[in-house]
């Protein structure tokens, strides 16, 4: 690997909060982020405390989220995000019609037409206008009720219309099941942002914590053309540096030529692997790990994978590495190991 992918990773590392001390609230994390992918939702409560300052433990996320300062819903790409609150109505008013338009296969082939979903909709409301929160089967029962019969992928794909459409977000969990609110009872009003403002509110959130990255990483990433893309750029005045040809751009300074001597444990889907389409300065691992592993990663770069065990009252963390890992490395991973073990508050063992 080259200097100049080596100082991509560095920054990279830097601007994602894993090698500097993040704000002390995941929220704030969130925040940082614009948008965080949470398509699994325990794993992503850690990718949050990693970045948190201190001993962010898995219920200080939890609280966060059922205060509803941290939401989780499809607003990109479609899949599932962590967002602010405050950042909900904006993100949602920009990226929702990408997100439409790419559901509209799933609609033709389910026939989740317009008039069911309008129909679905009313009744979603009227429900949770009468109980604060529901569970997606609740929700499904409603409908039944109401002679709208959906189960499977057409009932997410009718909840998730929901959510493009601003009616609904996430409540708080009900134990292990997701629960959904009415959004303008979860999240105060706010002023809306103008097509401009929000294409340089998300361009800079995006550079801020994931840059250097290239156009397509940031398509990949938002769900936005090329051409919304190129004008964010343009309107926050990104720079760029060109590496091997391609154009890496960036709002913040470079702090560092080479990642620091860290080990993390990534979980499935983190933000450092998963939010870029070009993988020369940060590989995945190849098929060997899989294209989104549960990475292990030392100085930038992907040297193994991991799994939590739950054991009666410890968690094992079995290790499959790539390659030999130093001494020092296997000082540093056994210090994440422990830090993951206190954010469940319990003991941990390296295997």
């Amino acid at each position: 690997m080259s200097k100049s992918y080596r100082s991509i990773a560095a920054e990279r590392l830097w601007n994602q909060r894993l090698t500097t001390p993040g704000p002390r609230d995941p929220a704030a994390v969130v925040a940082w982020f614009g948008a965080v992918q949470a398509q699994e939702y325990g794993p992503a409560k850690w990718a949050l405390a990693q970045r948190t300052r201190g001993q962010t433990t898995d219920a200080d996320v939890q609280r966060a989220f059922d205060e509803g300062r941290i939401l989780r819903t499809h607003v990109m790409r479609p899949t599932w995000h962590f967002v602010a609150a405050a950042d909900i109505r904006w993100l949602l008013a920009l990226t929702a019609p990408r997100v439409h338009r790419a559901l509209t296969w799933g609609h033709t082939q389910l026939g989740t037409h317009a008039p069911l979903r309008n129909r679905a909709m009313a009744v979603i409301e009227r429900a949770l206008d009468e109980e604060s929160a529901l569970t997606r089967p609740e929700l499904a029962d409603r409908l039944a009720r109401a002679k709208i019969r959906l189960k499977g992928t057409a009932l997410a794909l009718v909840v998730m219309h929901a959510e493009l459409e601003g009616l609904v977000c996430s409540g708080p969990r009900r134990g292990r099941q997701s629960t959904y609110a009415l959004l303008d009872r979860r999240v105060p009003a706010a002023r809306p942002l103008d097509r401009d403002e929000a294409l340089a509110e998300l361009t800079t959130r995006y550079l801020r914590s994931h840059g250097p990255a290239t156009v397509r990483d940031f398509v990949w990433w938002s769900g936005l053309t090329t051409a919304d893309v190129r004008r964010g750029l343009e309107i926050v005045r990104a720079r760029s540096s060109t590496v091997a040809d391609r154009a890496y751009w960036t709002i913040t300074s470079s702090r560092a030529d080479a990642p620091p001597a860290d080990v993390h444990l990534l979980p499935i889907y983190d933000e450092y692997l998963v939010a870029y389409r070009d993988l020369e300065a940060v590989p995945r691992g190849g098929t060997r790990w899989g294209m989104l592993p549960q990475a292990v990663v030392s100085r930038g770069q992907v040297a193994g994978v991991w799994k939590p065990i739950l054991e009666r009252d410890r968690i094992v963390v079995h290790l499959r590495a790539e390659r030999r890992l130093t001494r020092d490395e296997r000082a540093r991973l056994a210090r994440a190991a422990q830090r993951y073990g206190r954010f469940h508050g319990l003991p941990v063992a390296v295997r």
